[in-house]
């Protein structure tokens, strides 16, 4: 479990339940819709149990005797910082190096060199790169795009000015990303090469071999705390979005304005990648289609 900064209520009622409450129909319904307005997470397709699973624990922690009880709190708590343990809990993060690699085979393939010739034209720009890894989880993601720059595009990496926003709902794995820091099981998919070039090894305590990633890939990337259903603090256009396997978890109208929202902010020519799951069909929105999951700004 994250460690949340929420201060500890006073206890509940003296004989608070030992084991997961009841969640009822009510409750849970409740809960959903709370979710739903506040981040888009769309709990309304059989997930009592879930929900019931993951807050329990939360519940019997702060020792309030049910769901309406613990509910109320989060309701009243104006630091936000139970609502920000709450949606921690039911956020899914999963996630991998080398993840759909389709999309960076593309990304150094197609999408820098022909960024590259753009931005050495007159009025160019010169080397400006801004990514966003919007569910970026415990980092994996946004570190693979940033190697796969320093390895395939110099122009990029050693010529100007290439950062990457990297956002999630959750600070449990954001925490995780900071540290930069896998063990053999996640580097598993990193080709040997930019393993060895990127990452160092570390001792650790529980064993195998660990790794951190090099200091030139990580201050590279800014990770920060967003949810996407808030206004977007971003000042400056980008080039290139991932937001790949969060869209399942919305409805057909919350997908459509987020959509718009990642056109508004990205460059003409700049490019949207989604997961594999998923599709902008039957939507409205500007986007060109490119290839499966990628699609394109073009105006």
């Amino acid at each position: 479990m994250a460690t949340s900064t929420t201060k500890n209520p006073p206890p509940g009622p003296a004989h608070f339940a030992m084991n997961h409450p009841d969640l009822t129909d009510q409750e849970y319904q409740h809960i959903a819709e709370f979710v739903h307005k506040a981040s888009g997470i769309n709990l309304l397709d059989g997930k009592k149990e879930l929900v019931r699973a993951r807050l329990g624990k939360r519940i019997v922690q702060l020792q309030f005797r049910d769901f309406k009880s613990y509910f109320k709190y989060i309701m009243n708590d104006q630091s936000g910082d139970e609502l920000v343990f709450l949606l921690d809990a039911l956020a899914t993060n999963l996630t991998s190096f080398w993840r759909e690699p389709a999309h960076f085979e593309f990304m150094s393939n197609v999408m820098l060199p022909e960024l590259e010739k753009r931005r050495k034209k007159p009025g160019g720009g010169g080397p400006r790169l801004r990514i966003w890894s919007c569910a970026c989880s415990s980092g994996e993601e946004p570190y693979t795009i940033a190697m796969m720059v320093f390895e395939k595009n110099h122009y990029f990496a050693a010529g100007g000015y290439f950062k990457i926003l990297a956002t999630d709902l959750s600070t449990k794995v954001l925490n995780i990303a900071k540290r930069g820091e896998y063990g053999p099981e996640a580097v598993k998919n990193i080709p040997p090469h930019i393993l060895k070039n990127h990452l160092s090894k570390i001792s650790h305590d529980k064993g195998g071999d660990h790794w951190k990633i090099n200091e030139n890939i990580r201050r590279i990337i800014a990770f920060r705390r967003l949810n996407l259903m808030e206004p977007l603090p971003l000042k400056k256009p980008m080039d290139l979005i991932f937001c790949r396997n969060v869209m399942i978890y919305f409805d057909r109208e919350t997908i459509t304005d987020l959509v718009n929202k990642f056109y508004r902010i990205l460059e003409v020519g700049g490019y949207l990648f989604i997961g594999h799951s998923e599709s902008l069909s039957g939507l409205t929105h500007n986007f060109q289609y490119v290839a499966p999951c990628i699609y394109r700004k073009m105006s």
